[in-house]
């Protein structure tokens, strides 16, 4: 796989959060379960995007379509580990996909016997569920070489380990639609788009996991999913077009249903490396040294809620309180009013490049021209201060395209009306620990390669960032779907690659 400074962003990011009830089940002292998201992936997938299969730098075009799917789909909304991590057992390490959204991708087994699926992962929302004998969704992935992969469809039929999820079950939100309290449970995901939804009924079936200690043993979870048999809308466009993992805080999420079968603990981390590397691990609570800050749970829809105190930009540090989520399943940050405009005119008054006026539809409006003779471009430092005092220094806050004459960078901060959020942009370079019977978020510097993390020495006032080259794509084939300048004396830099931040998209869910 190419390092982190190679890689950028080709299709559009659009922001996942979950509005459903939730209950979380709890447990402790038991298993970790993990998979890689990274450099190696299946034969067929690597017959589709040769390679490392990452995208390089694009066009402002890019940024255009993602922000209007970003708008589109918007919704509101410390021990040492002692046990064993677990990964999946086939398949399953996943890799970031340019013509897919560029979401993480995990290679999953469902089944008996066991089929792989190409899913998104994202903690915006709760639901795994499958395309399942469908009538419209998406069954190939075509390169522009013209190699293409076939998709599975999963089906509760050919698999002997699924069972319905009946009526009277209490993961079924929709028993007001049902015929009788053992009719197959229905669920619908409605989605703040153009169409875009997932329609089908839910089931029970195996994933299939294995311990990652050196006697590896296979371990059969059986957990719920959606049986989708109708997708619509950005299913068809590459966003998720295989099936959509869901990690939030619901009864029905994957985490839950592993912590209330005995399987692993109530706690998960998504590692998200410079490089575009990753690691999820199921079971992981974390580490003693790792910072801190409590999760605000809110029903009847609560998510990955934080609150931050402080703000520093560069040489400039204010107070500001404001709750933001963390979603894994959104590409770039979304601010609402004064936090936006605390960090982007901080930012600009000391930024060292000359402001560049680029397209008005693109999503960002902070950007700056950097000439291509340069390796690397200076800018000021962003840390965010969580409550309880743990400070959060952003590693990755920009992206970057070149532009006829130079190369462009923005900070890749957008403005939002409601509620703020912190995409996976603002989370690079950091393991991030979800535990949800603390009910807290941590954090600790990661290259998600190695089992070590190192601290690194935060930069208090400014940062640098280094140019690469162009990126290839690919498209789902669907079926039936036809200023001031600081000075720069500063010691303070780090380094940090010119390339783009990666793009998820995130999902308002209803059952």
């Amino acid at each position: 796989m190419v390092s982190y400074s190679s890689c950028r962003i080709t299709f559009a990011g659009l922001i996942l959060l979950l509005v459903s009830s939730c209950g979380v089940d709890r447990c402790e002292g038991l298993g970790e379960f993990g998979f890689e998201f990274h450099h190696r992936f299946s034969d067929q997938v690597l017959g589709v995007f040769p390679g490392d299969g990452l995208p390089h730098r694009d066009s402002s075009k890019y940024y255009r379509v993602m922000a209007h799917r970003d708008r589109l789909i918007r919704g509101r909304r410390l021990a040492t580990q002692d046990q064993p991590l677990v990964t999946f057992a086939d398949g399953n390490e996943t890799v970031r996909l340019n013509g897919l959204g560029f979401l993480h991708y995990a290679n999953v087994t469902v089944g008996t016997p066991s089929s792989w699926f190409l899913v998104a992962l994202d903690t915006g929302s709760d639901l795994f569920w499958l395309p399942c004998d469908c009538t419209s969704c998406v069954r190939k992935l075509k390169a522009p070489g013209g190699s293409s992969l076939e998709l599975n469809i999963y089906s509760s039929n050919a698999s002997s380990t699924s069972s319905k999820v009946p009526c009277n079950s209490t993961l079924c939100k929709r028993s007001d639609r049902c015929a009788s309290p053992n009719s197959n449970c229905p669920y619908q995901i409605r989605y703040l788009s153009n169409g875009t939804s997932s329609t089908g009924v839910l089931v029970e079936d195996v994933l299939h996991l294995v311990s990652n200690e050196k006697n590896s043993k296979a371990i059969p979870a059986r957990i719920t999913l959606g049986c989708g048999q109708v997708q619509t809308g950005v299913f068809h466009d590459g966003a998720a077009p295989n099936g959509l993992f869901g990690l939030g805080l619901d009864d029905i999420s994957v985490p839950s249903v592993l912590a209330k079968e005995g399987i692993a603990a109530n706690s998960f981390s998504m590692c998200f490396g410079k490089n575009g590397a990753g690691r999820i691990s199921f079971g992981d609570k974390g580490s003693v040294d790792q910072r801190e800050t409590p999760l605000n749970i809110r029903q009847p829809h609560p998510t990955y809620n934080i609150t931050v105190t402080q703000i520093s930009v560069g040489g400039n540090t204010d107070d500001l309180k404001f709750d933001a989520v963390f979603d894994s399943g959104t590409s770039f940050t979304y601010l609402t009013d004064a936090a936006y405009t605390l960090i982007s005119e901080s930012f600009n008054s000391q930024a060292m490049d000359k402001r560049y006026q680029t397209d008005s539809k693109l999503p960002f409006e902070y950007c700056y021209a950097s000439s291509p003779s340069k390796d690397s471009i200076e800018y000021p430092a962003v840390n965010l201060t969580m409550k309880g005092g743990s400070s959060y220094h952003v590693y990755h806050p920009l992206v970057v395209f070149p532009m006829k004459d130079t190369d462009v960078y923005c900070l890749a901060i957008i403005k939002i009306e409601d509620i703020s959020i912190i995409g996976q942009n603002f989370m690079t370079g950091y393991r991030i620990v979800f535990d949800r019977v603390k009910l807290t978020l941590g954090w600790k510097e990661s290259d998600c390669y190695t089992g070590e993390t190192s601290a690194r020495t935060l930069p208090s006032n400014r940062s640098t960032f280094l140019a690469r080259p162009p990126a290839s794509s690919f498209a789902p084939e669907a079926t039936n779907i036809p200023s001031q300048r600081p000075s720069t004396s500063s010691s303070s830099y780090y380094s940090f690659s010119l390339s783009l931040s990666f793009f998820y998209f995130s999902i308002l869910v209803i059952f």
